[in-house]
């Protein structure tokens, strides 16, 4: 009896996570796999496009990493061994792009190089105020968005940290006394770069590009927002079948391709990260780094900075200023271009300036994004609580079942949204659908916040609490609670931020008259006319300013020897 006690007790505590993971994972998936094995969908025209779109899909994520590496390599030995004045801050600020929202990334790219970004602006200026009089025709604007290069400028700002943590990491930890040996055989500095350092980081290159790819290979935001309807990926493309033609079928098939892609890119991660142990005598990350030396080591850090600096602060910098600033291009005799700061974007927000019935007023959409994001906060540590109690002692029963709750990790938010469209169609009018979703996205995060917080609590606080005759509810206030405080408002944090800024789902979920800030971001940004524009980048501004707060106080409260990723 005393040994059916324990068992009874762990099945309890995965009851609720695994009827969760049941019924809003395990069962969407199932129709979406029941749609696509339908003689009407394996069709050749049908074969013939998903075909299409992966190799597309594989080409620009392919690509991406590519770019990745070559700007996150240098970067990532640069932080790796060099010491330099504002290090911490340059780091900083390379790692607050994978953390934001897509529509927050793609409205930065839009202020800065889109039709009515500055770059744009500052070359009317130069049309209509430069005495440029042999000139037929004036300056044409730069085409950026609805570009490829759009697409992948993008993915390089997001994932290069990837890089530059992983690859530094590993870099920074390896013994310099394997390079002064191959320098005191007679190697040159790319001798021994190409023999000794990159065989040793090979696994961490490995792990970086994988990684890379994987979220590449998943992007739908940024792909959707700035390369347009000519670049589908599965992504947008399941996301066009599913909303825009109601082809749920055939956006079940290309769902279908899309998991087993993932899956497979994310077991070869899990395998290069678990081998990913080859370092002969590691050292302190601190042993590595010192101050440059030489003039060309001093051009290199010099350079390198000036180049992180400018690619990652000027769209930052660009979506607040242009949320705060009107131009006007006033195309009368004198040809200028007027400007001038004001808030007329941020009080719009509160107007229905059409008095339009169907209209939702932004601020709604900002209240609405608040209440999916609290509701998203309940139910995960709801969930999230008991599996990892679970885990805090794990059994043959919790390895099996630990995997499990890292599935949502290998599906694409567009194809959660999908499986619940499938699964669930007569509760799409329901509100609910959408923090259920963002669970599923925000669950794993939350679990493994939480997990190595319960198991950091020594055993024998407890046993000292209870022989001092406290009751288990008082050794819980007074012994787990104060260590358990940080571990919660972190992973409640993480999930209110992925709630908040969450794309994929939210546009295939939310009915119209109950947009999210991405969706209402999007349909903006999507609608001709500067006060549209200039109420994106202000919802935009407003979003990368609580998911800024969001980053750093997790980083605050992040647990010693927390991974990175």
């Amino acid at each position: 009896m005393f040994s059916a006690s324990p068992w009874l007790t762990r099945l309890l505590l995965w009851l609720i996570p695994l009827t969760f993971l049941g019924l809003f994972f395990f069962y969407p998936f199932a129709r979406i796999i029941a749609l696509t094995f339908n003689l009407s969908t394996l069709t050749a025209e049908n074969l013939q496009l998903a075909f299409s779109v992966l190799r597309f899909t594989f080409f620009q994520a392919l690509l991406s990493t590519l770019l990745t590496l070559i700007i996150g390599l240098p970067s990532a030995y640069l932080f790796a061994r060099f010491d330099f004045r504002g290090k911490p801050l340059l780091r900083a600020l390379t790692a607050v792009p994978f953390m934001l929202p897509t529509v927050v990334v793609a409205a930065a790219f839009n202020s800065l190089l889109g039709p009515r970004g500055w770059m744009n602006l500052l070359l009317q200026v130069s049309n209509y105020q430069l005495p440029i009089t042999n000139l037929q025709s004036p300056i044409s604007n730069l085409q950026f968005q609805g570009t490829l290069p759009a697409i992948l400028i993008a993915h390089v700002f997001y994932n290069t940290t990837i890089v530059i943590r992983i690859v530094g990491n590993a870099l920074s930890r390896l013994d310099p006394r394997l390079d002064h040996a191959a320098r005191t055989l007679g190697a040159d500095g790319w001798r021994t770069w190409w023999h000794v350092t990159l065989p040793l980081l090979k696994p961490s290159l490995l792990a970086s590009s994988l990684l890379v790819f994987l979220f590449d290979f998943t992007s739908f935001g940024v792909i959707l927002l700035l390369g347009g309807p000519s670049f589908s990926t599965l992504e947008v493309e399941i996301y066009i079948q599913a909303v825009k033609r109601l082809n749920l079928s055939l956006a079940a098939l290309l769902s279908l391709i899309q998991l087993l892609c993932t899956l497979i890119f994310s077991i070869l991660y899990t395998r290069i990260v678990s081998r990913n142990t080859t370092q002969i005598a590691p050292r302190s990350a601190g042993s590595n780094v010192r101050k440059p030396r030489g003039l060309r080591e001093f051009i290199f850090v010099f350079a390198f900075c000036i180049l992180l600096s400018a690619f990652f602060l000027f769209p930052l910098l660009a979506l607040p200023l242009r949320s705060t600033t009107r131009l006007e291009a006033d195309r009368g005799q004198r040809g200028e271009v007027q400007y001038g700061l004001t808030t007329d974007y941020y009080t719009e927000l509160f107007i229905n300036r059409r008095g339009s019935v169907f209209y939702v007023p932004p601020i709604q959409a900002t209240l609405n994004s608040l209440g999916y994001a609290i509701t998203t906060v309940f139910i995960s540590l709801l969930l999230g609580f008991p599996a990892a109690f679970a885990l805090n002692k794990p059994t043959r029963l919790e390895r099996l079942l630990d995997p499990l709750l890292m599935l949502p990790l290998g599906a694409s938010a567009v194809t959660l949204g999908l499986g619940f469209l499938v699964a669930f169609p007569r509760l799409l009018a329901q509100p609910f659908l959408v923090p259920l979703a963002h669970t599923l996205i925000a669950l794993p995060f939350v679990i493994r916040t939480l997990q190595p917080a319960l198991a950091s609590i020594p055993d024998r606080l407890r046993h000292a609490a209870a022989s001092l005759g406290a009751s288990p509810f008082q050794v819980w206030k007074n012994v787990d609670w104060p260590i358990l405080s940080h571990a919660t408002l972190s992973a409640a944090t993480f999930a209110f931020t992925v709630s908040l800024g969450e794309f994929g789902a939210a546009i295939l979920l939310t009915r119209p008259e109950y947009p999210t800030i991405p969706v209402a971001i999007s349909r903006f940004l999507s609608q001709p006319g500067g006060l549209n524009y200039g109420q994106a980048m202000a919802m935009a501004t407003i979003l990368l300013v609580i998911t800024t707060l969001g980053i750093l106080l997790i980083e605050k409260l992040r647990l010693p020897g927390a991974g990175e990723f």
